[in-house]
Order: structure tokens, then C-alpha cells, then sequence
């Protein structure tokens, strides 16, 4: 498994389907919903079906091999 590579926002909380996005690790909306819906998402190791749970700061988000880590910017 890779290292999560940082993805910086602004403003925490950050929605997990947001993230996703941002993170490129779905292409749009709909391909996160999918993923989702599909369990392939986990947040912090533990599969995650709520599109709209609330990351924040440290959280690492991973779909398959690909893993991105929520970095606030102050």
C-alpha cells in the first residue's frame, strides 16, 4: 500500500464525498457515490458508506491502492 499522498483544504469539516473529488479519487459526484455504495471507500482503515461523513484533519481516505490524507491549511 502506497502513502497517502496530502490533500490540503481550507476549511474543515470536509464531506467524504467532497473529498473524494478533490483527492482525485473519483472522477465526479457520481463515481464517489458509487464507490461508496460499492464499499470501497475506508476512512481511517474502516469502510465507510456515508457520503457525507465529516473528515477533518489526519483522516486518511482510501479507495483500493490510492490513499489521501486531509491536511488543513491554517
Amino acid at each position: 500500500m502506497s502513502e497517502p499522498v496530502d490533500v490540503p483544504i481550507t476549511g474543515e469539516p470536509i464531506r467524504l464525498g467532497q473529498f473524494l473529488k478533490l483527492a482525485g479519487l473519483a472522477e465526479d459526484g457520481s463515481h464517489a457515490k458509487d464507490l461508496i455504495d460499492a464499499e470501497e471507500v475506508t476512512v481511517n482503515g474502516e469502510v465507510e458508506t456515508r457520503r457525507g461523513r465529516q473528515l477533518t484533519d489526519g483522516d486518511v481516505v482510501a479507495v483500493g491502492p490510492d490513499r489521501g490524507k486531509v491536511i488543513l491549511v491554517r
